[in-house]
Parts: C-alpha cells; sequence; structure tokens
C-alpha cells in the first residue's frame, strides 16, 4: 500500500486503542478507563515533508524492500532535516561572498582614484616649490646685476677709500646709490680704534675681501689644470682626459674681516679663541666678529677687547655675509654646522680647527694655528665645497596655495622619523615626479655626501667623498630585507609625502634641529641648495677625507697577517 493511500484511509470508531484484557479485579481499582490520543495521521507525516517528496519517494522505495513503512518514514525524517539545515547555511553565505567582492572592487577603484589625485596635487604642489625657487633665484641675480651697476659708478671713488685709515662713513647719495638697491661694494665695516677712545664720528673703514676660485692639478696651487673633454671620432664617444680637480681659493684683495664660532662651555677654547683674537689684531690688523655669548664672557669683557664686535638682532645675523670675510670654529663638527647655519645664503670660506671629538670637516690643528691662518690670509689655499640640501615644508592645509615656510638648510642630513609614535612611518617619496617606493619602517635619512660619515653611515649608508656630487637616500630600520640604501644624482628634487591615510605624525628634523611635525597630508621637499659651504683643506680634499675616516673611525684597521706562514 502506498503512501497516499494510506494517508487516505482513517481510522474507525472500532479500531479504537483498548486496554489489556479486561478483568473484573483491574477494573475495580478505578472508575473509568485512561484515554490515551491518538497518534498522529499519515497525512499530517505527508504535508510535513511534502517539500522533500523526492527524497522520501527514494529513501521509501529502498526501505520497502527490506523493512516497514514506519522505520522509513523515520529515516526520511532525519535526511529531510539535515538537507534544510545544509541549504539554510549555504545560500546566505553564497550571496554575501558575491555582495564582498563587488564592494572590495569598488573600494579598489576609489583607492586608486584617490591615489591619482593625491599623487596629481603633490606633483603641483612640487612644480609650484620649483616655480618658486626659479623666480627667487633670478630675482637674486637680477638684484646682483643692479649692485654691479651701482659698483661701476663709484670705482673712482674706491682707490681714495682705500688710502685713508680714518674716515666718516659716506653717506649714500654722496657715492651714487642707495642702500635700498642691495648691498654696494662701497659699503664698510666700521670698528674703533685699540687703545684710542671711542669716537663717534671716526670709524676703522674696511671692504669685503673678493676672490676668484681656480681649478689645481693633484693638488698643486699652480692655478692649471686638465680639462675634461669628450671626443666624438668616427662616432665613438672616448673621455679623452681626466684629472684631479681640486678647488683652489685666492683673494684679489686681502681680507679684513673674521668670525669666530666656538664650542660652547669650554675653557680651553675660551683661552684659545682670546689668544687667536689678540694674535690677528696686533700682527694682521684684521677686525673680528664673535657671537653675543662669547662678547658676555668674563675674558672678553677686558678693555683690551674692545674692537671686538658683535650682532644683536635677527636681522644683523643676516648682513653678516656682506661683512665677514673668513670663518674661524674652534670646535668639531657640529660647531661647524651652526656655523653654516648662520648663513642662508652665501657662506664665507670657513677654517675649522679640530677641538672636539671626532673630526670630519676640521683638518686643522689647533697647536699650529699661526702658521696655518698666515697661509690662509695669503692664499692660495685648497677648499673643498660641501653641499647643501635646501629643504621646504608644504602644509596639506594649504590646500590650492603653496604655502612654504622658512627654508632649513642641512650640511649633514634631514632626517624623517615615527618620532614618538608606535607605528611604523608610512611614507611616499617621489624623485622628479617619479614615484621611488614607500617607505615603511623608523624613518628616513636624505643626506649629503658631507654627512655620509653621519647618521646615514650609521644606518647602513655608504662613505662618500665629499666632492662628489649626489644625494644620499637611506632608510632607518626598513621593515624589508630588500630595502638598499641609494645614491641619487645631485639635480634631482625629492619629494616625501606623508599619505593621508597614514596611522600617525612623523617628525622631521634638520642636522639634528628645527624639528617639525608632519601630518597627514604634509610634504618635504628637498634638492641641493645654490649655496655651498667652502670648507678650507689642510692638504686637499682627498688626502683630508681619508685621514679622517681613517683616524676617526679607524677605518679597515686590523692586525697584519704574518709573513711566517705556509707559501704556494
Amino acid at each position: 500500500m502506498s503512501l497516499d493511500e494510506l494517508a487516505d484511509k482513517e481510522p474507525s470508531s472500532s479500531e479504537e486503542v483498548q486496554l489489556a484484557p479486561s478483568d473484573s479485579k483491574f477494573r475495580s481499582l478505578g472508575p473509568a478507563p485512561i484515554p490515551i490520543p491518538a497518534p498522529p495521521s499519515i497525512r499530517s507525516l505527508v504535508d510535513s515533508v511534502s517539500d522533500e517528496r523526492v527524497n522520501i519517494d527514494v529513501v521509501a522505495s529502498h526501505q520497502s524492500e527490506n523493512g516497514s513503512i514506519s522505520t522509513a518514514s523515520s529515516t526520511v525524517s532525519l535526511e529531510s532535516e539535515k538537507a534544510a539545515y545544509e541549504f539554510l547555511a549555504q545560500t546566505p553565505v553564497r550571496s554575501t561572498d558575491a555582495h564582498l567582492v563587488e564592494f572590495s572592487e569598488a573600494m579598489r577603484t576609489v583607492a586608486k582614484a584617490l591615489r591619482r589625485v593625491a599623487e596629481g596635487k603633490a606633483a603641483a604642489q612640487s612644480e609650484a616649490a620649483e616655480w618658486k625657487r626659479k623666480y627667487e633665484l633670478e630675482t637674486a641675480h637680477k638684484q646682483q646685476s643692479k649692485i654691479k651697476g651701482y659698483n661701476s659708478c663709484i670705482s673712482n671713488d674706491l682707490d681714495k677709500l682705500a688710502s685713508q685709515l680714518t674716515l666718516e662713513t659716506p653717506a649714500p647719495d654722496q657715492l651714487g646709490c642707495c642702500g635700498k638697491h642691495g648691498i654696494c661694494a662701497h659699503e664698510v665695516l666700521q670698528d674703533e680704534v685699540p687703545g684710542a677712545i671711542p669716537r663717534s664720528n671716526h670709524k676703522v673703514v674696511g671692504r669685503k675681501a673678493s676672490f676668484k676660485l681656480s681649478w689645481g692639478c693633484n693638488g698643486d696651487k699652480n692655478g692649471q689644470h686638465k680639462h675634461d673633454f669628450v671626443s666624438f671620432e668616427k662616432g665613438d664617444i672616448t673621455t679623452a682626459e681626466r684629472s684631479n680637480k681640486q678647488i683652489l681659493l685666492k683673494w684679489e684683495s686681502p681680507p679684513q674681516t673674521v668670525l669666530f664660532i666656538t664650542k660652547p662651555n669650554s675653557n680651553s677654547v675660551r683661552v684659545l679663541c682670546a689668544e687667536m683674537v689678540r694674535w690677528l689684531r696686533e700682527h694682521k690688523n684684521i677686525n673680528i666678529f664673535v657671537e653675543p655669548r662669547v662678547k658676555k664672557e668674563p675674558l672678553m669683557e677686558d678693555s683690551y677687547y674692545n674692537f671686538v664686535q658683535t650682532w644683536d638682532d635677527d636681522e644683523e645675523i643676516k648682513m653678516l655675509r656682506t661683512k665677514v670675510d673668513l670663518i674661524v670654529t674652534l670646535g668639531g663638527d657640529g660647531t661647524v654646522l651652526w656655523a653654516a647655519s648662520l648663513f642662508k645664503g652665501p657662506v664665507p670660506p670657513v677654517v675649522a680647527f679640530a677641538l672636539g671629538s671626532l673630526g670630519f670637516m676640521t683638518p686643522f690643528p689647533s697647536e699650529q694655528y699661526r702658521e696655518l691662518l698666515d697661509n690662509v690670509l695669503n692664499g692660495p689655499f685648497s677648499i673643498t665645497l660641501r653641499n647643501r640640501i635646501q629643504c621646504h615644508v608644504i602644509r596639506d592645509a594649504a590646500k590650492d596655495e603653496i604655502v612654504t615656510e622658512e627654508p632649513f638648510l642641512v650640511l649633514n642630513e634631514v632626517t624623517i622619523d615615527r618620532g614618538i609614535s608606535s607605528y611604523l612611518t608610512n611614507l611616499e617619496v617621489y624623485c622628479d615626479s617619479s614615484f621611488v617606493t614607500c617607505v615603511q619602517g623608523d624613518g628616513l635619512i636624505i643626506s649629503t655626501t658631507s654627512g655620509s660619515t653621519a647618521y646615514s653611515l650609521a644606518a647602513g649608508g655608504s662613505m662618500v667623498h665629499p666632492q662628489v656630487p649626489g644625494i644620499l637616500f637611506t632608510p632607518i630600520c626598513p621593515h624589508s630585507l630588500s630595502f638598499r640604501p641609494l645614491i641619487l644624482p645631485e639635480y634631482v628634487t625629492l619629494r616625501v609625502q606623508v599619505p593621508c591615510n597614514s596611522r600617525g605624525n612623523v617628525w622631521a628634523s634638520f642636522d639634528g634641529k628645527d624639528r617639525q611635525q608632519l601630518s597627514p597630508g604634509d610634504a618635504l621637499i628637498c634638492s641641493i641648495s645654490p649655496w655651498p659651504v667652502p670648507t678650507a683643506c689642510l692638504v686637499d680634499s682627498t688626502t683630508d677625507f681619508l685621514r679622517s675616516i681613517h683616524e676617526g673611525l679607524h677605518w679597515n684597521l686590523r692586525k697584519s697577517q704574518s709573513f711566517d706562514g705556509p707559501r704556494d
């Protein structure tokens, strides 16, 4: 009999379930028989599993051969419930996966669009900064041309001024030009006469010394050198000649003014500075400038040192380059960095005496200062032109306008690090609008070749000769084994940008000071400054550099191998 036939058949009243065989003994125990509810009909069972009729028929057909209908029904119900649960569990997951894939594709498209917008904005900011720099250089060039024009109008008066020892400062209208057009050659330094009573209308006049640079061959000071040139004979490109070009500085007029920059909190440096100042004044008749801190020291408060001059505010610091002919530093490399930071434009030649811990830029021994200073003041002498990096901070809040802060000039390096944040730095770096890489690590060092023996060396960068024109690109503890340092050409412009999705801020420091916070969206533009720092050489650039890494770092210092071992 089939399930449908069973469902159609209804139980009759005569088929009701009765108790066990009747017995008077058992009937006397209770007042009436206990009613038992009828079992569910076959129709209700069939209706409950109607959605799975195919599975029921299959299972029932297999069970009808070996067992009863009741066994088949229980098996069918279990299989149906299991299939229903599997169906309900699988269907939503498949639908959710499809939606997630579609959503992720949309987010990737949005991220690509935002990245293109950010790169376009950064490129526009870099281009605007470069145009601003070119405009400033063009303005400075025009101003220098005007100064040369005004200098020609007073050429006849210069001989007269040079022959006089004490004169009043001439008025601008008497010389044919005024201060608003820039610094003219007739502007002079004013000093008190030592040992005399100071007078307001009698001043010592000194002109800023002029000099010229020339090439020397292999350190020779004969002003001659070999030119590099390229031969294009029969379509072949060959380098015909090469030479060691050492730059020489020759004074065209004797230097008149020397600026002393000293290491603070050192009694030996104070004594040596006072001794050098006295010798230069008495034997060379040199005008002396010192820092305000040095001027207030007890040793300089003696009445003998009344001729020593200083400055009072930032405006006078900006005018130092028009007055100072030579800078003498007494200290280590940090003293040289501080001296260079005082000059935002051209820097006078620097004579660095070694009175610090390490001296990669201080080749002169202080014990022989008389002979060494005499050689420098008479000239010619070798110099090393140490490039500086010019850094502009561009804030994201500037929007369409390029609002930059005062540019920072660094002689060693600019460092971008994570500061106190526990997150990795996330920096996007571009080189002349070309994407370089994403820096993920503790930070990044952008260094000059002079700074290659400083922080960059400690971070795994290479030591580079200071005369090599280039920019060092050194990561700090990168989270990648393949991220190695680079050396880029000097003419490129680097842009380091904090992406808008960065987890935190980063910090930039310039030669270890002037720390600036960079927020998401801010950028740092770095390029070689047109104003290098000329440092005097004890011998020449190469000899001084090799001596510094041998003595300062004990480079490749090891015990020599013995000669009494096995031989071939």
